[in-house]
């Protein structure tokens, strides 16, 4: 199915299942309704954000509005039940959740089980795109019967668009290549400091014609802020990595360019990028993130980047805004 018109920045609400510290309800309604007030009204959501909150919060804040004035994805693979007697809470990096368990479930029955779930959650009838989320290590149930159940869900008309989230850039590839997959959500291998997926995703997303929104742009940090202990891919980044962040904020300084301004529109120099998505723990951070989006970047820019070496001489670049 085709992949409804995205904005072209979006909003990540992992933030809204309280990762790694506690949102107050109404900063996460706030930073809702800042997005669509902004035009990021493309809000990506997944059970396992908070066990259930992220999408329980995005539901409430999303009551009353149109339904056209916004697209919506959640995902598949973990499902979600309450805890059984004695048993506690994995929080996996997020705090202050409901009392739930998630569990690996790609049978058919639970794919429904689980997009069901979401829609009460989110207070919705559909959504836009549903993703089958970090499957790398469950290639065989995801081939067997996961993919096939949400296809199946995809043919009756109970969800639009259908694909793959995840950061491994890699397997991504081959099941674009192997499956009907209509888009998917890349965290952290297309980015200023990352070619990855330009080497094995994007090729073969051009080729099937997938549409591809990114994830991850700032790599967990260090190209929001680089300074030695920075996180990048969730933990502290190599003294190499540092280095070279800093070297290119050095370069986008010359040119009067927040660094952040260009991690957020250089994913955008390949065609088959057709949005990105980035979290925000306040109104304030999505309005800074829609400022930097639209931030005016010389071509020299990009140019200066290849020829100090900070950039491959056959990366796309970015064209004007």
């Amino acid at each position: 199915m085709p992949v409804p018109p995205l904005p072209r920045l979006g909003l990540g609400c992992a933030p809204l299942g309280n990762l790694y510290r506690a949102m107050p309800d109404a900063t996460a309604a706030a930073v809702t309704a800042a997005a669509l007030d902004l035009g990021c009204g493309y809000l990506d959501t997944a059970p396992h954000y908070g066990l259930g909150l992220s999408e329980e919060r995005l539901g409430r804040a999303l009551a009353g509005r149109p339904r056209s004035s916004y697209v919506l994805s959640t995902k598949v693979g973990r499902r979600l039940r309450p805890l059984a007697p004695g048993e506690r809470t994995d929080g996996q990096g997020f705090v202050d959740t409901p009392a739930r368990a998630r569990e690996w479930d790609f049978t058919a029955d639970g794919i429904r089980a689980t997009l069901e779930g979401s829609l009460e959650r989110l207070g919705t009838d559909d959504v836009d795109i549903v993703y089958l989320h970090d499957v790398e290590d469950h290639l065989p149930e995801v081939y067997a019967t996961g993919f096939p159940a949400l296809a199946a869900l995809r043919d009756e008309g109970l969800v639009g668009a259908i694909g793959f989230g995840m950061n491994d850039s890699g397997v991504l590839a081959r099941l674009v290549a192997d499956l009907d997959v209509d888009v998917v959500l890349c965290a952290g291998r297309w980015t200023l400091l990352e070619r990855t997926a330009y080497d094995d995703l994007l090729p073969v997303c051009a080729e099937r014609s997938t549409a591809v929104v990114v994830g991850g742009v700032y790599n967990s940090g260090l190209l929001a802020d680089p300074r030695p202990g920075a996180p990048y891919n969730y933990a502290a980044a190599p003294p190499e990595l540092v280095r070279r962040a800093l070297d290119i904020a050095a370069v986008c300084a010359e040119f009067g360019v927040p660094l952040r301004a260009a991690a957020l529109r250089f994913p955008f120099g390949h065609p088959s990028v057709v949005s990105a998505v980035v979290g925000a723990a306040s109104p304030e951070e999505v309005r800074d993130n829609a400022a930097l989006f639209t931030y005016e970047i010389p071509d020299g820019l990009w140019s200066a980047l290849v020829e100090r070496g900070l950039l491959d001489e056959d990366i796309p670049l970015p064209a004007p805004v």
